[in-house]
């Protein structure tokens, strides 16, 4: 068991008195689910996105879900990300009868590359005779992907674009014309979406969001969150029912949909939480800039670099072990591991998941840039809450690996 006062774990939830006392006053209250704490969190989440509208549900693969389900993704269709994310990001689109699609990502990156988008759709093509009716972009560790090449690529064949934000709440990029676009703003997407996990920007526990400008889009995700139930009197189809005799009780399930939904406990603390991003994402990327001159003068460590067209929002901190030190990347992770230090890896490829490798085909040597990503990363801790002594622990300990490795 790691001694909680040493341990530094890769990403953890700050929580203060204001947190719990908005928590307090929701328990307080006539509502604590299905009440108005949820449009209202809806409402400040996209205010702060630059998005005409907002879901809010359980977590951030159910909003990913409930995306593919309000766009109609099916049986034959076929989605394609990054192989380098969570599972989710993809298990989205085999929930709904999908087939998965990859594309490779950027070596500079680590975001998929519109250069690989584009092969693979030309494979796809040729192999099926089809296009993917979906791609979902990555904004890996919370780097803006290059949305504007490729919701240009996407738009050119007919597919939806949702961006999978869930690192990057807080994060711009500049479009071709120089414009600052913020990520969930959707300007160059259908729809985005976040998750408020305890080590993503912001918490509620567990609770994802999705951002959106398209009103019927919205509509559908807000029927598929409570099971495809409406209440509104204008949608019903009083199918096998009397209108007349259809009281102020009734209800329609209209399609089956899913219990996504998120409370108002939830909700509480996620507008506490968001009035403190600006102030967490500044101490983020302070932590980040400190690791940046720490290590930017050391052959055997690479890191992602910022370009200047755009403000990552530092989710997580990968660095990649290089020359002597990229084969001995398990006795370094132990050895941080053992120095007290949360370090871990982020992801494991999808796509040579046994799952995916079973079921759909996928091997090893697929996608080459990011399987050697993985084979040579390590997270390093990043969170707000991280004292001046923890971030200075993780730095000795990294110079350590380069000396005794």
């Amino acid at each position: 068991m790691q001694n909680k006062k040493q341990y530094i774990p890769y990403g953890k939830q700050y929580i203060d008195e204001c947190d719990i006392e908005e928590l307090i006053s929701v328990l307080r209250s006539d509502w604590i689910t299905q009440g108005p704490k949820i449009e209202e969190f809806e409402k400040n989440f996209a205010e702060y996105a630059g998005a005409d509208y907002a879901v809010a549900c359980a977590n951030g693969t159910a909003a990913l879900h409930l995306v593919c389900l309000a766009n109609d993704i099916k049986t034959g269709d076929i989605v394609l990300s990054s192989p380098i994310s969570f599972a989710a990001s993809m298990n989205c689109a085999l929930y709904c009868g999908a087939k998965p699609a990859f594309a490779d990502i950027d070596a500079n990156t680590k975001c998929i590359s519109p250069d690989a988008i584009e092969k693979a759709l030309s494979n796809i093509n040729d192999k099926r005779n089809c296009f993917p009716k979906m791609i979902i972009p990555v904004h890996y560790c919370g780097y803006p992907c290059d949305m504007d090449k490729i919701y240009e690529l996407a738009k050119n064949i007919g597919a939806i674009v949702v961006e999978d934000a869930c690192h990057a709440l807080g994060a711009f990029y500049k479009d071709k014309n120089g414009n600052a676009v913020k990520i969930g703003s959707c300007h160059h997407s259908d729809a985005a979406v976040f998750s408020f996990h305890p080590v993503k920007h912001i918490t509620t526990g567990e609770g994802g969001m999705i951002t959106t400008n398209n009103k019927n889009l919205y509509d559908k995700m807000i029927h598929f969150r409570s099971h495809g139930i409406t209440k509104r009197q204008t949608e019903f189809t009083y199918a096998s029912f009397d209108k007349a005799e259809c009281g102020m009780w009734y209800y329609e399930m209209q399609n089956l949909g899913f219990n996504y939904r998120i409370t108002d406990i939830q909700c509480a603390l996620g507008i506490s939480q968001l009035k403190k991003l600006p102030e967490f994402l500044e101490k983020r990327r302070n932590i980040v800039q400190l690791y940046h001159n720490s290590f930017r003068n050391i052959d055997s460590i690479d890191y992602i670099k910022e370009a200047d067209t755009v403000k990552s929002a530092w989710h997580i901190y990968p660095i990649n072990l290089k020359g002597r030190l990229k084969s001995k990347r398990k006795k370094i992770f132990e050895f941080l591991r053992k120095k007290q230090i949360g370090v871990n890896v982020h992801y494991i490829p999808i796509h040579l998941q046994p799952y995916y490798r079973k079921n759909f085909g996928f091997r090893k040597g697929d996608f080459p840039i990011s399987e050697n990503f993985y084979d040579t990363t390590i997270t390093l801790p990043l969170f707000p809450s991280m004292t001046e002594e923890e971030v200075s622990k993780v730095i000795t300990s990294v110079l350590k690996v380069v000396e005794i490795f």
